[in-house]
This record gives structure tokens, sequence and C-alpha cells, in this order.
């Protein structure tokens, strides 16, 4: 029985990245017999221009019906003076929500290829291997109530409301020491809990999740301080787990330690691994259609997509090993390019990994 993947290229430079990742995809599906079908819709600004929506129900319906999802971006100023319900970012925020994908993996690996790259010195980030787990589905970002608003006095204020229940901790609580046990055993809850009530309940049910994963050595970081700390010494974290804003604004700082934000993937999970994959970038829409954005971030979450909702760890190494063989060529787009290497567009990276793909 075929395996059904909706491809959401979304706005900006989500169809550029998108369509090298699909060239990659293609190419895994064909060399390791995976059985995939895949099918093409409309996510974000392109869905408002489609259906007048972010997210049409078909859309979501289709999605729902898939075995996985592959994202590009979505977001740009042709649509920032629309109506805020119907923002190309609620159509994201909506699906992630519908679907119930609650566990995002963020991972920032520097290939030691790209160590000049990074914005810290090599010693610093040589060897970096961060996994940031970010809860996705609660938080700040689907808090009620929610208003802007005009005073008495004529003065305009604006308030958002940031909760968290037991379980929604719980469960992300959960997927942070599962991956701590796969990796390291070390894991750092991040919140503010010297300041808001949600942090302080996050760290006491993170605590007790802690009870049943006594090999994980568990650790907790005001969010100031971690930002502070993934620059001063990145490499003390192994896995981080934090909520939604604060993974959000974390994992952008950790991609810089990595060379760019070209080169994280991520993976949006559900409770049964049924995922949706996207670069952790946007759609960068100064310098979409100009064939030079970095493919890479997008090529790297197919990895993920195999090896966390097909189980296919032999594809996803091989495209991971394709990426690196890329990289030794001296390849680079014009986000990880230093001297001495050759700068190349989005089409031609995408070619170079199918190339180094097909001869593994």
């Amino acid at each position: 029985m075929s395996k059904q993947i909706l491809v959401l290229p979304g706005d900006g430079i989500g169809p550029e990245i998108v369509a090298e990742a699909v060239k990659v995809l293609q190419l895994a599906n064909e060399k390791y017999s995976l059985g995939f079908e895949l099918a093409h819709d409309e996510l974000g600004g392109a869905a408002i221009d489609k259906y007048g929506v972010p997210l049409a129900d078909e859309t979501l319906e289709r999605a729902r019906n898939a075995d996985a999802i592959l994202l590009g971006a979505v977001g740009g100023p042709k649509w920032d003076a629309i109506d805020p319900a119907i923002r190309p970012e609620r159509g994201l925020l909506k699906i992630r929500s519908q679907l119930g994908l609650f566990g995002n993996l963020r991972p920032a690996l520097l290939y030691p290829q790209l160590a000049e790259a990074s914005s810290l010195k090599p010693e610093i980030v040589a060897g970096l291997d961060i996994l940031i787990v970010r809860e996705l589905t609660g938080g700040i970002y689907f808090g009620q109530p929610r208003e802007s608003k005009v005073l008495e006095n004529g003065e305009r204020m604006a308030y958002d409301t940031l909760p968290y229940s037991e379980s929604e901790i719980r469960r992300i609580a959960k997927v942070g020491f599962d991956m701590a046990m796969v990796r390291n055993k070390k894991l750092c809850s991040v919140d503010k809990a010297n300041v808001l009530a949600s942090s302080q309940l996050w760290r006491a049910v993170v605590e007790e999740v802690a009870k049943d994963y006594p090999e994980v050595e568990l650790s907790h970081m005001y969010v100031d301080n971690a930002a502070m700390q993934l620059v001063r010494a990145p490499k003390q974290f192994d896995v981080m787990v934090t909520d939604n804003m604060f993974g959000d604004i974390l994992s952008d700082e950790a991609s810089m330690l990595t060379g760019s934000i070209g080169m994280l993937p991520s993976a949006s999970l559900d409770a049964t691994n049924k995922g949706m994959y996207e670069p952790c970038h946007g759609s960068a829409p100064d310098i979409a259609g100009q064939g030079i954005a970095n493919p890479l971030a997008t090529i790297l979450s197919v990895s993920m997509m195999l090896r966390y909702s097909f189980g296919q760890a032999a594809a996803a190494d091989a495209i991971e090993q394709a990426v690196s063989n890329v990289l030794d060529q001296g390849l680079r787009t014009g986000d990880i390019w230093s001297e001495g290497c050759t700068k190349v567009g989005t089409q031609a990276m995408g070619d170079a990994v199918v190339a180094a793909l097909a001869k593994l």
C-alpha cells in the first residue's frame, strides 16, 4: 500500500526550496523502494490567493489523510495588510493545532565543513549538536483571551495570554526525555519560573516526569540565561525542552551557531509520529524568485521525515551523507559561502545533493 505525502510549497522561497527537496525525496523513493505518492496543495499566502483563506478545509482534510507533510514557508509583505484573522501565519498555526502536531524537533547541528560560517569562533562551535524540543500547539500563540483595543482615554493597548495545562507540559516533557534517552541522556528544561506562573507549573511537571527517567540528567535554566549560554558555551547543551515562544526564539538563535538558518530542518510530530516537516527559516521574500536560497534545510527536513514518520533510517542517513559530501566538494549557497568555496544557486545545490545521493 502506498504512503501519501502532501507537499505544501507555501510562499516566498518556499516553492524554490521545496522543488529541490522533492527531487531528493523522489530519488530516495526510487532508490529505497519506499512506495511514496506525492500530492500538492497550498498553504499560507498562496492559499489565500487560491482559496481566500490561509488553510482551506479541503487542504486540511488532505493533510489529515496524508502520512506526512512537507512544507516550505509561509508569509510575505503581499499579505501584511489583510485581516489578521486570515494572515498566512494563521494557516500554519491552524494546521499544527488541527493535526495535533505538538512536538517540534529542531536540531542545531554544525557540519564541520561550515565551522568558519558560524557567527562564533570555530573552537566555540566545533562539534555542536543540539536538539531543541519545542512545544508547538499551546502557549501564547494560541492562548485566549487575546485582544487589541482602545481605552477610554484613547490610548491603544493589547494583550495575549500564555496558558499551559499539566497534560500539555507532560507530553512535551516526555518527548524531551525520550530524545535525551537516545542521545547523551542530558536534558535542559528552559522556562521563566522566577516570573511566570505558567513556567512554575512547567518546571513542577517536568520534575514529575523526570522520575520516570532516572538515567537522564535534568537541569533547569531561565530563558534569558539560556539565550546567553547558547552564545557563550553552546556545547554544554544536548537536548533542550521549552515552550512555544521560547523555543521559537532559541532555535533561531541556535541556527546562527551552525552557520545559517538555511541549514536547520525541523519536524513537528503528533502522538503517533505523523509529522509535518519544514525548514526553520521563513519565506525570505527579499530573495524569492532569485534562485539563491539555500535548500539544504528543506532537504534535511526530508531526512527527518524518513527517520521519524517512516522509520527509514538507511534512507535518512544517506540523504544526510549526501549533504555532507556536497559540502566536502566546496559547494555553497550565498548564506554559507566563504573564501575558497564555490557559490551556487538553489537548483545547482539541489542537483548536487541528488547526484551525491545517487552515488551512495
